[in-house]
């Protein structure tokens, strides 16, 4: 079957350009098992697409046949922001509302749509989420950060070996927390290898104006910020209560963002001490977190799943490999297999006082992968010699172990943005 496909200009406010987006916007959130969005959602959702001067692209029926009408049969979504790759914030491609319908899979909606919009993108690096890791290895896209869903038990046993908090806390109303949100997730982002900027929808979710998953106002939702013993903001929480299970405790769910460990444990300590609950949930925590190692009880914090968050697609490997750390002072040539071609090809890498010159070259490679591994290598989240022991890097073993010492090292990346 023949469809067709589009982009719908989101700046286009006619009427029948609204109802082909809302259409769109509709099939999306029935794609992820979601219900129909209402007004309040349906609003932000297309300030959002606005705001961040999106790409909305998808299939249709073709006029005529049986099932044809407004809603596509698959979606995409993309638009740029920044990563900060380590060394730099690099200019980033980000991709998102990913769907095809049950009734069209296998006919090649997701790949004709993946490969026009990696076409026309400029920048030198792309990145997803994914709710199925099988699918997207196939476009070169790696896992390249992991976080934590932890459940952390706040009864008396909750004890700090030695900490204690030199600042304070202080709540404020979500509606009013936002210059203060904003400001402290630059700082963070300017800071954190693997911090995507956040997308235009995070300041509606963030206030209260609505709560992603019931489509209303987050009437639950409460915050409160920590505060240097200078005065000065330094993190901030958000949380709101879970439902309750029969024979557990009431648990809490929180997002937290601190700019270090000192104020991190500060808004655990705050969250623990919050009445007519026993458990804190946090569903983003870093692999590394401080939490664990600094109670007297690490048990009290359950690893309930370790997941992959971002997903990286290298499109551009000079200006890419350009913008990351490196841990040693050494050349040496990277042969990347890229069916799509945008990564493909061989390059030299001159690294020398933390940074890189890379230029493509027609020498012989002393190690290769294919631009799925180079995704998941490039923040640094895994170890060469790990992808080497799956396969996944081939060259000589002392080949291997000089591009591990070039590209292994620092705190490992983290972020806090999905899309």
């Amino acid at each position: 079957m023949d469809y067709d496909f589009a982009i719908l200009d989101p700046h286009d406010e006619s009427e029948d350009n609204v109802a082909a987006l809302t259409a769109w916007v509709k099939t999306v959130s029935h794609g992820f098992h979601e219900g129909t969005p209402g007004e309040l959602p349906l609003k932000i959702w297309l300030d959002t697409m606005r705001a961040d001067d999106q790409r909305v692209s998808g299939a249709w029926l073709p006029a005529g046949e049986f099932g044809a009408g407004p809603n596509p049969v698959a979606t995409f979504t993309s638009f740029d922001k920044t990563l900060n790759a380590g060394l730099e914030l690099v200019d980033l491609h980000m991709i998102t509302d990913v769907t095809v319908s049950p009734a069209h899979r296998r006919q090649g909606l997701l790949r004709r749509l993946m490969v026009d919009d990696l076409a026309q993108s400029t920048a030198p690096v792309a990145a997803l989420t994914v709710s199925e890791a099988s699918i997207y290895g196939r476009f070169g896209f790696g896992a390249a950060t992991f976080r934590r869903h932890i459940e952390v038990e706040t009864t008396p046993r909750f004890a700090w070996r030695t900490y204690a908090d030199k600042g304070r806390v202080e709540m404020l109303e979500p509606a009013d927390m936002w210059p203060v949100v904003s400001d402290l997730f630059e700082r963070f982002h300017a800071t954190t290898r693997g911090s995507v900027a956040r997308h235009s929808a995070y300041r509606a979710f963030m206030t209260g104006e609505v709560d992603p998953a019931t489509g209303s106002p987050a009437t639950k939702l409460r915050g409160a910020v920590h505060l240097s013993p200078a005065g000065e903001p330094d993190g901030y929480v958000q949380w709101q209560v879970e439902d309750y299970e029969p024979g557990k405790p009431t648990p809490l769910r929180a997002s937290l963002l601190a700019l270090g460990d000192e104020a991190h444990l500060g808004l655990w300590q705050f969250l623990a001490g919050i009445d007519l609950t026993q458990r804190v949930v946090d569903r983003a925590s870093r692999l590394d977190d401080v939490l664990d190692w600094s109670l007297t009880n690490a048990d009290l914090v359950s690893v309930k799943d370790v997941y992959s968050h971002i997903w990286i697609r290298v499109l551009d490997v000079p200006r890419a490999l350009a913008a990351r750390p490196w841990f040693a002072d050494d050349s040496i040539v990277l042969g990347v297999d890229d069916p799509l071609g945008h990564a493909g090809g061989a390059f030299r890498i001159d690294a020398r006082d933390g940074r890189a010159v890379i230029t493509s070259t027609t020498g012989e490679p002393d190690v290769s992968m294919s631009a799925e591994t180079l995704g998941s290598l490039y923040l640094g989240g895994v170890a060469v010699g790990t992808l080497a022991r799956a396969g996944r890097v081939t060259g000589s073993s002392g080949a291997v172990a000089r591009l591990a010492a070039l590209m292994d090292g620092g705190a490992a990346p983290y972020g806090l943005t999905s899309f």
